[in-house]
């Protein structure tokens, strides 16, 4: 959900909390399904350093992601046995993330498209 087909910016925080948080914008909202997180009900996070703890604390349960295009703009994609199981749309603002949609549901899945570059 890249805005005007921007780019997510190009600095990849690997594990860094400042890094990540630089990256978001000061109100950033991530919105996930009940399947995306480990609670019974969808959630949604704001701001930058709580969106950054959230990330941060997921990367355990990360499980081969990717880099794929959601209906044409950059986002991530993990598969477990070679099926979809979750995705990331991004959308940026200014050049920061503003917003970030977190879609496990297999109907909601199966409703997105996406492309995933050729290795």
């Amino acid at each position: 959900m890249a805005e005007g087909g921007r780019r997510l910016p190009h600095r990849h925080p690997g594990g860094d909390f400042t890094a990540l948080v630089s990256l978001l914008a000061l109100d950033v909202v991530l919105r996930a399904d009940a399947r995306g997180v480990p609670t019974p009900k969808p959630v949604t996070v704001r701001g930058a350093e709580q969106v950054a703890r959230g990330a941060m604390a997921a990367t355990g349960r990360a499980r081969f992601p990717g880099v794929g295009l959601v209906g044409g703009a950059a986002g991530l994609v993990m598969a477990r046995g070679g099926r979809l199981a979750l995705v990331l749309e991004f959308t940026v603002t200014d050049g920061l993330i503003s917003a970030i949609e977190v879609t496990a549901a297999p109907d909601r899945l199966a409703r997105l498209e996406i492309t995933v570059p050729d290795a």
